[in-house]
């Protein structure tokens, strides 16, 4: 039995709708992910398409300018890797106020035909998010230098 193995060009559609994501563009997410796909990152779990354009759809909602880059790509099988950057400005703040920008990567199970049909989303909410916030980054900071290893 031969079972169709994605090939490595298989990730530039997944790269190109994420760095090129509007949310006109959500529309074309069932050209990326399966009908009943399963997405989880560190606030949200979710099966199917419908759910998973809800979560994208929330986070122009919540931000402003959001913009996915891709550094890097692993693909072996089924199974992809994608490290990205997110860089966003705070809903509101204006287009002079700064960028945050959260590092992380997505974890990928791919299916026969190349979409996804598994997407989990890792990156650090403690460095990355909470301690840039005003009074809750004031405790994460003091936290992670109590917590730090002594040199």
């Amino acid at each position: 039995m031969t079972t169709n193995i994605p090939q490595p060009n298989t990730l530039t559609p997944i790269i190109d709708w994420f760095e090129t994501l509007t949310p006109e563009r959500l529309a074309e997410a069932n050209r990326i992910y399966t009908e009943d796909a399963w997405f989880k990152d560190p606030f949200n779990e979710v099966r199917g398409i419908g759910a998973i354009r809800q979560v994208f759809a929330h986070m122009y909602q919540q931000v402003e300018q959001p913009r996915f880059a891709v550094s890097a790509q692993f693909l072996d099988g089924r199974n992809a890797m994608l490290v990205w950057r997110f860089s966003f400005r705070n809903q509101g703040a204006g287009p002079q106020s700064a960028l945050t920008v959260i590092h992380g990567s997505s974890q990928l199970q791919l299916a026969e035909d190349g979409r996804i049909a598994w997407h989990r989303d890792y990156w650090d909410t403690g460095e990355e998010l909470y301690a840039k916030l005003p009074l809750l980054g004031v405790l994460i900071r003091w936290l992670q230098r109590k917590l730090r290893a002594p040199q």
